[in-house]
């Protein structure tokens, strides 16, 4: 009988098995990676392609085009792509980030043939009407204007200008007017350039049907389609801040956003791997030290974390917190304190191998199930990675020392090399 008043016996993780994506290819060349998982008759179909915000020569582009090209095709509008994609009980979801901008679509595997139908006519023909930019734009913008007077927002915008460089994709600082300047001319040339065949890839993943390639390929694989042209691949120089701290005054604040951190390094670095034991110990979980001291100890802020961000063409550090307005100064004391002791005090045995576990753990849930495999696929993808990455982020994690953890802290978080950034009252 199972004796329920003694804990489940404690176990390591020694390995971690991934399903590898398969590839193929349409005929026109299109690069298509497939996850046959999962027991749902689901397929998930995203298309990627290089038009993150990485590649916009305005602000708002990127994120614009993305999100109206469900705006109303040359055959059909808004209301009708909305309906009829719902109708066959499939779900459209738009995305863009730094680096890539993507069109998923989830569907029953019964109706994939008839709700592709619709993805091809946004990615071939969409027309993006000028009510609908207007509309969307001023609906934007009243958004922006309205989150600008909160401190969390103002802080996060500024750390990114600081980090990057007002003039870097990754750090431009959105304005007002950058609202009412974007055309109907923009979105088309950056559609035109950035939505085509020769600059997409696509993920499929689900219990797979035997006839999804036929599928997908009678869509977007019979020609090329749109501009067909690679997007050119540009250099843009990071410009990080000079000076150390800034301080955004708002009187009327109840409490202040802090956000520190600096440039660092993305997944494709050897000290990646490692150094996220090192941030996962400082502020990484809700078990981190940081959570410990400013949320349980000193109770000034309700949530607190540190964490590293990756993009293609770079990656940073950050430590983010909100915190009450009449503590701001000593949080910033409790989190530097935190930092030097990283620095400067060994990891106990104990606590690193709970982090390395949670690691280890939190690696295993993120692989269950086709969608989040897509996911981990899409992770090395976009880096020009291999399955390789996963065993020996699986093995670094599990080997790293004390003394490493002491190494990395100082080489990497030195208080001088950080950039600190207060939204709020000091």
């Amino acid at each position: 009988m199972l004796n329920r008043t003694a804990a489940p016996e404690f176990k390591t993780i020694d390995k971690i098995d991934i399903l590898k994506a398969s590839e193929t290819k349409l005929d026109n060349g299109i690069p298509v990676y497939s996850i046959n998982a999962g027991s749902q008759e689901l397929t998930k179909v995203e298309f990627i392609f290089n038009a993150g915000m990485y590649y916009q020569n305005r602000t708002l582009l990127a994120s614009t085009t993305n999100t109206l090209l469900e705006a109303g095709t040359a055959k059909y509008n808004a209301h009708q792509i909305s309906e009829n994609i719902d109708f066959y009980g499939s779900f459209l979801e738009l995305g863009v980030g730094q680096d890539y901008a993507s069109v998923s679509l989830y569907a029953l595997n019964k109706y994939l043939n008839e709700s592709l139908h619709y993805i091809e006519e946004l990615l071939k023909n969409s027309i993006f009407p000028k009510q609908e930019i207007e509309i969307h734009l001023a609906n934007k913008k009243q958004k922006h204007q309205i989150n600008s007077q909160k401190v969390s927002t103002l802080a996060r915008r500024r750390f990114s200008e600081l980090m990057f460089g007002p003039q870097h994709p990754y750090g431009v600082d959105v304005q007002d007017h950058d609202f009412d300047t974007l055309t109907q001319k923009d979105i088309i040339n950056f559609y035109n350039n950035f939505y085509n065949s020769k600059n997409c890839y696509i993920v499929v993943a689900g219990n797979l049907s035997k006839d999804v390639f036929t599928v997908l390929n009678s869509h977007f694989g019979k020609s090329d389609w749109g501009h067909a042209t690679p997007a050119a691949k540009k250099q843009i120089v990071i410009v990080s801040s000079s000076q150390q701290k800034h301080f955004i005054e708002k009187k009327d604040a109840v409490q202040s956003a802090i956000r520190i951190g600096r440039i660092l390094f993305n997944k494709t670095h050897p000290d990646y791997f490692k150094f996220q034991v090192v941030n996962t110990i400082l502020g990484g979980y809700f078990g981190s030290r940081l959570m410990a001291n400013i949320r349980e100890d000193k109770g000034y802020t309700y949530g607190i974390g540190s964490g590293l961000s990756s993009f293609v063409n770079a990656g940073y550090f950050y430590i983010s917190t909100e915190v009450g307005a009449d503590v701001t100064t000593k949080a910033l004391d409790e989190i530097y304190k935190e930092v030097k002791k990283l620095r400067e005090e060994p990891v106990g045995a104990d606590e690193l191998e709970t982090v390395k576990n949670y690691i280890l753990g939190q690696f295993l849930r993120s692989v269950d199930g086709p969608f989040t495999l897509a996911e981990k696929f899409k992770a090395i993808k976009d880096f020009d990675l291999g399955y390789d990455y996963y065993e020996k982020y699986f093995k670094s994690v599990k080997a790293v020392t004390t003394n490493e953890i002491m190494e990395l802290a100082n080489k990497y978080l030195q208080e001088k090399d950080l950039i600190e950034c207060v939204a709020g009252k000091m």
